[in-house]
């Protein structure tokens, strides 16, 4: 359910409210190619890495461009654990958007994974704050016009920015 604001009384939404359930995760002991195809099959743009079912690291589509692609990597002999992000970066269900997605700005990242009690519950990303939440745009142009972003989330702004 929405929070309430006292300060300014208005209604914010948690990433709880937005984020996306159900999230798809493999082995940090798995190779890089069987990650890529449960990815491609799955046709997300990442995956959460996990040790004994607790969340550890994530594999985005850009670290498997970097980390394998540009340099050179075999991803059948590469495990997870050698190329993903880490520490992972988090957020809780109750966490405000805005919280969120000035964590994002702040570590240039796109996705974040929601926790609680250890237990992954969901990831939000940039896309969908911005698709949800209109109110933020504003605070997503100042935030990118106070910051060096990567073009990546410039791209994601700028296309939902009128």
């Amino acid at each position: 359910m929405p929070q309430e604001s006292t300060s300014k009384g208005t209604v914010s939404l948690r990433v709880e409210d937005v984020m996306t359930a159900g999230v798809i995760t493999i082995d940090e002991d798995a190779s890089v190619k069987e990650a890529a195809d449960v990815m491609n099959q799955n046709e997300i743009s990442c995956i959460i890495a996990v040790r004994k079912r607790k969340a550890v690291g994530i594999i985005t589509e850009r670290d498997l461009l970097k980390r394998i692609i540009v340099e050179g990597k075999n991803a059948k002999e590469t495990k997870v654990k050698e190329i993903m992000s880490k520490p992972l970066i988090v957020v809780s269900p109750d966490t405000s958007l805005e919280e969120a997605v000035q964590l994002m700005f702040q570590k240039k990242i796109k996705k974040l994974p929601v926790i609680y009690k250890s237990r992954l519950l969901g990831l939000v990303s940039l896309t969908d704050i911005t698709r949800c939440q209109p109110a933020l745009m504003k605070l997503l142009k100042s935030f990118a016009a106070a910051q060096d972003i990567p073009k990546s989330m410039k791209k994601v702004i700028d296309s939902y920015i009128v």
